[in-house]
């Protein structure tokens, strides 16, 4: 499953959530938001498949925030209160978890959630044409050693050039072989074919080192996949 987005005001609980969301290991990308016009924004940039939507936030409660979205994506509350548990369902919630939320009760409502429908293949892509400013390349995708996210842009690494697309590195992840590459963590994706050596590193985690020479943490979970695709 793509994406989803944890809506909770209070860091703390936010980022337990997010840890045990890459534990369970379902969502390809975790985003998150402190408030209900955070969310909203959120919500439009990403699509995301599920909402972790906390009920009392600043500003536009839960519910308000799900009454002012076009297209409401599934949603599984996670309250501290019981008291809502009825009014949730009018919402078409797929679940209700008061918290503390365990793993096993969350995975349970995970299980609920409708499966994909499959969708045709798309032809992948072997090249790219990237224009920033007056320069312009065709640039082949094996040239490509690291892609970075900025913002809803993505800056492409190649020789020794670096230029910026109006392109996210969420869609670019949804249109490049993924035979080829490999999500690294938030905020980067690396060419396989682009590794020069493979470290372990902190929590679990590993760090990549391009034959660049350019050096990329990837996250826990990645690194999870990661040590599978090299059996390390």
């Amino acid at each position: 499953m793509k994406s989803c987005l944890v809506v909770e005001d209070s860091r703390l609980a936010r980022q337990e959530m997010i840890a045990l969301l890459e534990e369970v290991g379902v969502f390809d990308e975790i985003h998150a938001a402190a408030d209900a016009e955070q969310a909203a924004l959120l919500i439009s940039d990403h699509q995301p498949a599920v909402l972790f939507l906390d009920i009392h936030l600043p500003g536009k409660n839960g519910f308000e925030l799900l009454e002012s979205l076009d297209q409401v994506p599934q949603v599984i509350f996670t309250t501290a209160y019981d008291e809502y548990a009825i009014r949730s369902f009018e919402y078409n919630a797929i679940d209700y978890l008061l918290k503390p939320i365990k793993k096993d009760r969350l995975e349970k409502a995970l299980q609920k959630l409708p499966l994909p429908a499959p969708t045709p293949a798309a032809p992948l892509m072997e090249q790219v044409f990237v224009r920033e400013g007056e320069k312009c390349w065709f640039v082949k995708l094996t040239d490509i050693g690291l892609i970075e996210s900025v913002g809803n842009y993505s800056r492409l690494y190649f020789g020794e050039e670096k230029p910026l697309i109006q392109r996210s590195l969420h869609y670019l992840e949804g249109v490049l072989d993924p035979s080829r590459f490999f999500r690294a963590n938030r905020q980067q994706m690396i060419n396989l074919g682009h590794i020069g050596q493979i470290d372990t590193w902190f929590n679990g985690k590993l760090k990549v080192t391009l034959k660049s020479g350019q050096e990329v943490e990837v996250s826990r979970r990645r690194s999870l996949q990661l040590k599978k695709m090299f059996s390390l």
